[in-house]
């Protein structure tokens, strides 16, 4: 297997901007649709949201898009009026640390013309959002998209969709009402030509949860793995054909060190994939241990055709300078993968995405650091790693 050594390149605004940087989500998507992808991304300690467009090829230049949007975690990029332009939908925790007040908020930047948003605050005052992500989960056949909510709240949480009628109005359907949820991928997870769409549900659970969609409004749950270890740490859920096979898989990290009096890793942090086995059923696949765990993405990145995993890590010793910080799973077949250290510096990285930015055919990480708590070494806002 040839090296994978990454050359790791700040892009956007510089981390001296901020008095540390609160990267909480971001996202690879060519928002102007212009062919170049730019990268969308959340920062909570200035409580905006930012797009670094990549225009020339080659060349990054950041905007804010929206400012005093209170602990934006996630951002999701689609065209949800179907007007033709990408919009940026935007969770809203109201803060990023526990409180049970119902602060949240779900917030779209409407693209007007692809230099000017419209920000429409579609739910507030509710328990603190999590994720927020677009779909036509209802079959709109002018292409309009439903949202797909995950709230963790504290002690009272709740998952919903919120169907899109029109002109900008949605009508809520509440699923789920346990507290933690914090991501919630789609796909058509049992083939049946209509979107589901799955949910972590950390806190005391650690579950995932599957949503089949049967028509009509109605959900089928379902949950479709979950932890005896009250202590799991879910941290992170995506979708991935990890091996191929035509159906979505589902990959998972568990790395979550917010809740301990002095936040860290435990040694069971790791990543996984729960293998979709057809008709609703998931086979859940230990792939590796990472202490601190977050963010996990596939992405053949040896070219090999295979897809390999990736995860970065919030939660690591960072009073070691041998502490990782990004990892690499490589997909050796038969459900074997390869552990290999992509970064042990910069650290705090807890959210992570993969595309080809420069047109080569090989794939592109991008990070961003969060620096919550110490120790703080000299940190990086966003990163993009490029394969040397």
């Amino acid at each position: 297997m040839p090296p994978l050594d990454y050359d790791p390149i700040p892009i956007g605004a510089p981390a001296t901007s901020f008095e540390r940087p609160m990267v909480t989500h971001l996202q690879v998507a060519d928002l102007d649709q212009d062919g170049l992808p730019d990268i969308v991304y959340a920062e909570a300690s200035t409580h905006t949201v930012r797009w670094i467009r990549q225009a020339p090829h080659g060349k990054f230049t950041e905007v804010v898009l929206a400012d005093s949007i209170l602990g934006p975690v996630h951002v999701w990029v689609g065209d949800i009026n179907a007007d033709g332009f990408r919009d940026v939908a935007v969770a809203s925790m109201g803060q990023i640390f526990p409180t049970n007040d119902r602060i949240g908020a779900v917030v779209v930047l409407e693209n007007l013309n692809n230099r000017d948003f419209r920000r429409r605050t579609l739910l507030d005052q509710t328990a603190r959002v999590t994720d927020v992500r677009g779909a036509n989960l209802s079959g709109h056949s002018d292409g309009r998209l439903d949202l797909v909510v995950a709230q963790f709240g504290y002690a009272q949480g709740e998952t919903r969709w919120m169907k899109n009628e029109g002109d900008w109005h949605f009508t809520d359907h509440i699923v789920n009402r346990l507290s933690g949820a914090v991501h919630a991928p789609v796909a058509d997870f049992d083939g049946d030509r209509r979107l589901d769409f799955a949910t972590l549900i950390s806190q005391e659970w650690e579950e995932v949860h599957l949503f089949r969609n049967l028509g009509q409004n109605q959900y089928l749950e379902t949950i479709v793995w979950g932890s005896t270890n009250e202590d799991y740490g879910s941290s992170g859920l995506e979708v991935a054909d990890v091996n191929r096979d035509g159906r979505p898989d589902l990959i998972y990290t568990n790395g979550d060190g917010f809740d301990y009096p002095i936040p860290g890793g435990r040694p069971w942090h790791g990543i996984q994939w729960l293998e979709n086995q057809g008709d609703g059923r998931f086979a859940f696949r230990r792939v590796g241990e990472m202490t601190g765990a977050y963010s996990p993405r596939a992405a053949d990145l040896d070219s090999d055709g295979d897809m390999d995993l990736i995860a970065v890590s919030c939660f690591a010793d960072w009073s070691s300078p041998r502490a990782v910080s990004m990892m690499a799973w490589i997909n050796e077949g038969n459900e074997r993968f390869h552990p290999v250290v992509l970064a042990h510096s910069p650290t705090h990285l807890v959210t992570a995405d993969v595309g080809d930015l420069d047109g080569d055919g090989v794939p592109e990480i991008v990070t961003g650091g969060m620096y919550a708590f110490p120790p703080f070494p000299a940190p990086h806002n966003v990163t993009l790693w490029r394969r040397r």
